[in-house]
């Protein structure tokens, strides 16, 4: 994913397939700003929220400081004492020629306060029967080494509004990443807690999250990716984010992006109509 074409600007895409619609917003941070399966909307409307692309970190970074080598680095700070889910979220990104009807790609060239120069890349593709949606991420570096995460954001309705009841979700991970008090893991795995959560999972087999609202629909969430994070303490939405690392990842699991080696990380969504 390193040899795009020369991308050109767009406003708003949209994919469509058999009665699924996506619609992609590239200049506000290439977030899927909303997801119609048979004409219901699945994801909470506004500009903060449809489902946005977390990079080239993902979640908190305590107090915004990572180490590359011997070298430290400041993030500005968004979340309190914290850097919270990248640079990109809020970009403006381009468009790659060559979409189509069903597929389409995304770049957006990292810069400051990034401290390295690079790219991030998402591809969004339906099926032709517009039964699932895949989406990949890329992070490259343009020269130097660098450690960075990538994943999705996506902001579920925990209700569709049409009389049904709330989704319900279902999904086994090997553990949980204990929470300190400042929302960062504290590095300690233990054994997965009841909810309301905002915490990190690990599934190392591969994300597989299934969200199911009962006689409506059913979403499968599956990935290699080996974490995800669910946030389900709001009334209203529901979060599952599969991510190539915990939060705070550039200090406690520092994945290095080489010139020969970008971070790529791929989600497949799949939909069935109960």
């Amino acid at each position: 994913m390193t040899d795009l074409p020369t991308p050109a600007e767009a406003t708003t895409v949209v994919l469509s397939a058999h009665g699924t619609e996506v619609t992609i917003e590239p200049q506000h941070g290439c977030r899927l700003a909303s997801l119609r399966v048979g004409g219901t909307e699945l994801l909470r409307q506004g500009p903060k929220y449809g489902s946005f692309v977390m990079a080239p970190w993902c979640g908190r970074t305590a107090q915004g400081r990572f180490r590359n080598g011997g070298e430290m680095f400041q993030l500005p700070l968004n979340n309190g004492p914290h850097a919270i889910h990248g640079t990109v979220r809020d970009a403006a990104w381009q468009q790659a020629p060559g979409a189509t009807g069903t597929k389409a790609a995304f770049t957006y060239d990292l810069t400051d306060p990034w401290p390295w120069e690079g790219r991030a890349t998402q591809v969004v593709e339906l099926s032709d029967d517009g039964a699932a949606l895949t989406l990949k991420l890329a992070v490259e570096t343009f020269d130097v080494s660098f450690p960075a995460q990538a994943g999705w954001h996506p902001w579920f309705l925990r209700n569709l509004g049409q009389g049904g009841e709330d989704v319900r979700l279902d999904f086994s991970p090997e553990w949980q990443e204990e929470r300190g008090e400042d929302h960062i893991p504290t590095g300690k795995r233990v054994e997965p807690r009841p909810g309301p959560w905002d915490d990190c999972f690990g599934m190392p087999g591969g994300v597989d999250v299934r969200l199911t609202w009962p006689g409506e629909l059913e979403l499968g969430i599956s990935s290699r990716a080996e974490y995800v994070v669910v946030f389900d303490e709001p009334d209203d939405y529901v979060c599952v984010e599969p991510q190539s690392g915990p939060p705070n990842g550039l200090n406690s699991h520092p994945r290095q992006v080489t010139p020969i080696d970008p971070l790529e990380l791929t989600t497949t969504w799949s939909f069935t109509r109960l």
